[in-house]
């Protein structure tokens, strides 16, 4: 096994350097001990895989064929011994990590010092906005956000997820009237969300029949930030929506009823963003692993 691999990174190697001269130049060889190599792997398979009589090579049919099939197992070999390589790698070096202001004070901050605690030679940038991260333009190595980015180029763990609630203050109730059909948020102060250039002001539920049924909401108050709504909503400012997560003490204790509960709402789920990339870094894999647990007791 061990010398097909050889055989397959060295046709790879020469079809890569474009020719056996170069070929032989970059791994410090001759032309000669290059041809003779290919030719007993020729030999071995029974086919010929490049046509040497031109002074740049050709692939024969044989061999474009091999050539694609041998890269992926390249890669796929190449990605498992850097696995295995990392895995006897003490965790260290710089992580930077993102997340929503509320979110990550309440949740992620305390799971940081506690994985600063056991890998100490991690040292950990964590930035809160609710502006609405992003791993790649914002120079995250992990951007924890709620809900699935577009970006073809990310890869997400899903950490947590949650169904959304409409709630507001027994107090603020008692003085407007509780909500019975999410028609009747129309005649409520409802606090709204922004991200970046976009309001959140359609809200969605199913109703008990199964139909979805879309609300455009109003009300006098707006904010970027999930912990001002929050905030606002807990001084019976208006009817707010939040992720359970957000208000599940709140609503237990009595500060929050739930509306609508009847009705429910669309889900939502936390992820863990990051870039693309063929090896990733210890520090950053034991990271994901470290929250992934520690979420599932959320």
């Amino acid at each position: 096994m061990s010398d097909d691999i050889g055989d397959m990174r060295f046709f790879c190697n020469v079809i890569a350097a474009g020719s056996l001269s170069e070929a032989a130049r970059r791994h410090e060889s001759s032309p000669p001990a290059m041809s003779r190599r290919l030719a007993a792997m020729e030999a071995r398979l029974g086919v010929r895989l490049i046509d040497r009589s031109s002074r740049r090579f050709l692939l024969t049919q044989e061999g474009a064929l091999l050539h694609e099939r041998a890269l992926p197992i390249l890669q796929a070999v190449e990605a498992a011994q850097a696995e295995l390589s990392a895995a006897n790698v003490k965790p260290q070096g710089l992580l930077r990590v993102g997340a929503p202001m509320q979110l990550g004070r309440r949740l992620i901050a305390p799971l940081i010092g506690q994985f600063s605690e056991r890998y100490p030679e991690v040292t950990i940038q964590f930035t809160l906005s609710d502006i609405g991260l992003d791993v790649i333009d914002d120079g995250f190595d992990i951007a924890i956000r709620a809900g699935m980015p577009d970006d073809a180029g990310i890869v997400v763990r899903r950490l947590l997820s949650s169904r959304r609630v409409v709630c507001a203050t027994p107090d603020y109730l008692a003085r407007h009237g509780e909500p019975q059909t999410p028609d009747d948020l129309l005649e409520h102060n409802c606090i709204r969300l922004m991200r970046r250039q976009r309001t959140f002001d359609e809200w969605r539920f199913q109703t008990p029949e199964g139909d979805v049924r879309n609300v455009q909401v109003s009300g006098t108050l707006l904010t970027s930030s999930g912990e001002v709504m929050h905030q606002w909503t807990l001084e019976g400012r208006g009817i707010g929506m939040k992720a359970l997560w957000d208000v599940a003490d709140d609503l237990a204790e009595g500060r929050l009823v739930e509306c609508l509960a009847s009705y429910a709402s669309n889900d939502i789920a936390l992820y863990a963003t990051y870039p693309r990339q063929l090896h990733m870094p210890p520090r950053m894999r034991v990271f994901l692993d470290f929250v992934a647990h520690a979420m599932q007791d959320v």
